[in-house]
Parts: C-alpha cells; sequence; structure tokens
C-alpha cells in the first residue's frame, strides 16, 4: 500500500492492469445499469470456463510478457457468487500468462452475504490483496428500497469475516440521495462506516440510469410533481403506482449530504483523492487511479473496456456471442465488438477531464512529456476563464506546477470539466 500512485502523464509502457468482469448477481439492483444479471450454476461454470481461455489468449499475444501487471481487478455483478475455487482458478490463469508482479493490489468487489469466514479465508490465499464491499446504506429501509438483499447486520458479519481472513485493505461503497433518505440516517450511515475503520470508502450520489426500475418509476413521479406540486398533493391513487417508492433528496439536501461526507471523513482520518474517494494514508485504490491517470489497462470478460496504446476497444455485451467463442477466436480478438484509437485531441480531452477528478490536479509536465506541448499553448482560454471564475487553481513552478479544481470547482465538476473539451 506505500507504493507510489501513477501520476496524470506517467503512462509508464511497462505496466498494465487487469480488469476481470464477473456479470453475475443474485438479483438485479432497482437503480443498477451495469452489465450484470442472474445465472444457473451451468452458466457460472462456462463463463468462467471461457474467461480463462480469454486470459491465456490474451497473454499470448506480443508484447504482453514484456508488461508488468501491478493492479488486478475483479468487478461485476457480485463476484463473490464465485466458488473459491473458480476464483483461484481465474487468479492462476491471470499469474500463468502475464507477468504479475509479487506486490500487485488485487482487488475483488463483495457484496454482504455472498461469502463468508471459510470463503474469505480461501480468497485471501489465491492472493486477493484489497475487498470492495458494498454496503450503501446502514438503514435497512433504505436498502430495501434500493432492491439491495443484504442488512445492515449481514454487512457487518462480511466486513468481520474479511478482517479474521487477514485483509488489511479493504473499501466501503455508500450512497447518498436515496429515497426517503435524510440527513441525519446518511450521517448515521457515515458514522456507523468510520466506526469500522475501513482503509478506503468511496461514496457516490444516487444516479437515476435510463433502462432501470428506478428510471421508470421516478420518471412518473417527476411528472406528478410537476403537475401536483407537493408529493402529499399527489393522489394517493396515484402514490399507489411507485410501488412504494419514496421521493429522492432535493438538490439541496443532496449537495448537504455530499459536504457532510467530506467534512466528516476527513475529520476521520479520511484523505479526499478524488471526487468520491477517500483514504486513509497509502489506501489509495491503485486499480482506479489508472483509469483517471490514463495508464493502460486490459478488460477482459463480457463488455469490459480497455485502455490499451492509445486504443479503447470492448468486449462484445452478448453472453451467448462471448460463449461461443473459441481460444482462437480471444486470441485474434474476436470478442472485441469495437475498437477506437483515440485522436491527440481526445487523448488530451481525457487527460484533463479524468485527471481533474483527483484532488492533486493534473501536471503541466506530464501533459507536456506525453503531447510535446505546454498545456497553457492548449488550454490557455479553458484555464484562464475557470481560474477567474474561482474553479480552477494552480500551484508551484516549472516542472512542479499542477492545476486542480478548487472547492468550488469540485462541487460543479461537470460543469468546469466540460471547459476542456474541443468543439
Amino acid at each position: 500500500m506505500n507504493r507510489r500512485a501513477p501520476e496524470a502523464g506517467d503512462n509508464k509502457g511497462d505496466s498494465l492492469g487487469l480488469y476481470l468482469h464477473i456479470p453475475f448477481c443474485a438479483r438485479k439492483c432497482l437503480y443498477c445499469d451495469f452489465l450484470s444479471f442472474p445465472a444457473s450454476e451451468e452458466t457460472r461454470r462456462l463463463y468462467i470456463k471461457r474467461l480463462s481461455e480469454e486470459i491465456r489468449a490474451c497473454g499470448r499475444r506480443a508484447g504482453m510478457r514484456e508488461r508488468i501487471v501491478d493492479t488486478v481487478f475483479i468487478g461485476g455483478g457480485t463476484p463473490s457468487l464465485l466458488l473459491p475455487e473458480e476464483t483461484e482458478a481465474l487468479l492462476e490463469a491471470a499469474r500463468a500468462s502475464f507477468r504479475v508482479d509479487a506486490g500487485a493490489e488485487i482487488t475483488m468487489e463483495a457484496n454482504p452475504g455472498s461469502f463468508g469466514r471459510a470463503a474469505a479465508g480461501r480468497l485471501r490465499r489465491a492472493g486477493v490483496t484489497r475487498l470492495s464491499l458494498g454496503l450503501q446504506s446502514a438503514c435497512d429501509g433504505e436498502l430495501a428500497r434500493l432492491g439491495r438483499i443484504h442488512t445492515c447486520r449481514a454487512f457487518q458479519e462480511s466486513f468481520d469475516a474479511a478482517r479474521e481472513a487477514g485483509f488489511d485493505n479493504v473499501n466501503v461503497d455508500l450512497m447518498s440521495g436515496l429515497p426517503g433518505q435524510t440527513a441525519e440516517s446518511f450521517g448515521k450511515t457515515l458514522a456507523f462506516t468510520a466506526r469500522l475503520g475501513p482503509e478506503h470508502i468511496s461514496a457516490y450520489s444516487l444516479m437515476i440510469e435510463e433502462g432501470t426500475p428506478f428510471y421508470e418509476a421516478y420518471g412518473a413521479m417527476k411528472a406528478d410533481l410537476e403537475r401536483y406540486g407537493e408529493w402529499e398533493d399527489i393522489p394517493p391513487g396515484r402514490r399507489a403506482a411507485y410501488q412504494g417508492t419514496l421521493p429522492l433528496p432535493g438538490e439541496a439536501a443532496d449537495r448537504g449530504m455530499y459536504h457532510m461526507t467530506k467534512e466528516f471523513l476527513m475529520e476521520q482520518g479520511y484523505g479526499r483523492y478524488e471526487i468520491s474517494n477517500y483514504a486513509k494514508t497509502g489506501g489509495e485504490c491503485r486499480h482506479n487511479i489508472r483509469y483517471w491517470t490514463g495508464s493502460d489497462y486490459l478488460g477482459l470478460g463480457l463488455g469490459a473496456a480497455s485502455l490499451m496504446d492509445g486504443a479503447r476497444f470492448t468486449v462484445t455485451r452478448s453472453l451467448k456471442e462471448y460463449l461461443g467463442r473459441t481460444p482462437e477466436d480471444f486470441r485474434l480478438g474476436k470478442q472485441y465488438r469495437e475498437t477506437h484509437v483515440l485522436s491527440v485531441r481526445e487523448k488530451m480531452e481525457e487527460f484533463m477531464f479524468l485527471g481533474l477528478r483527483m484532488i492533486r490536479g493534473v501536471e503541466a509536465a506530464g501533459f507536456s512529456r506525453r503531447f510535446g506541448t505546454r498545456l497553457e499553448a492548449v488550454y490557455q482560454k479553458a484555464c484562464a476563464g475557470l481560474m477567474e471564475d474561482g474553479l480552477l487553481a494552480s500551484s508551484g513552478e516549472g516542472d512542479e506546477k499542477r492545476y486542480y479544481l478548487t472547492e468550488r470547482g469540485l462541487d460543479v465538476s461537470n460543469c468546469a470539466l466540460a471547459e476542456f473539451l474541443f468543439d
């Protein structure tokens, strides 16, 4: 955990992150738009076989053995639904096919109730070094309204199992802006999480995504609120159509929870290193930092995305198509549905709007190293305008110069970051 996290602009050609996607879950949450779904045991077994074949086939591609894999992230879905021996098989395939560093950060996402003490112990022995546990809320009523299948007590048991198994690097996922949530109930969630003392906390606001049950429910609710004005004025018969869904906190309440998160967690010793991520010293997620700094990563499994040598490509989202692939298909890249080679302008955009998500911001020297021109020469107008508005600041001189979003800029980050997109 004491290794230096990459800087925006490092883009070290000899390092690589692996992402392994496990699309299975026990039940789809009402807000979730990730590529995940319930599946039979037979389907899961065949998928693990195909994913292992893809890992081995990709590891045999030209140049892969020269890359050092220093982060692995097993995400989903709910990877902890896999049998421990299935996770072991995937990691064995990765180590046999790639040069996985002895000190690699190996993260696995897990949901409460989907693993116990015995499974946690086997995962630790298999080489998983970091667990990411989805709590979301410490209030059982809020969990039920999200469609989560666990309780706060089940989360506590899973967290205790992780600690007893020897995991000393644990992330907890939290959400604010939930149906029926108040500042008081969210404060309870923050306090509960801080008492556990995880090394890392990710705290996001609920987003209502198209194609989810929440999108349908809240689309109808929004129309009724515009028509009737207040929740209490909507006819009971109409409210019943929302199937128990409660109103979301207003924008002011949601922003209040956002600020509460920052202030409370920093008081508890968590440093904010990205817009929505907090860590104790040394606990930053090295794999996610790869995404924000433009370092290479290879995504394997259904729908997984990659950034390699200036190109983005994505595996097919069709389970039938993926399960029908052969090892030779994987070696030839026939699992990919699209590939996009980034232009220099697109690389510059990503350098800025991903790198500025980090609290430390971006290095002017890193921009120069990567693109052969000064950051100010490309983004003088954008930087000047945002600095005049108090949304962007800089520190240092010469090679030490950095640009970073101010507290005000972080509050309206989407608007601020959009200034770095070319017309």
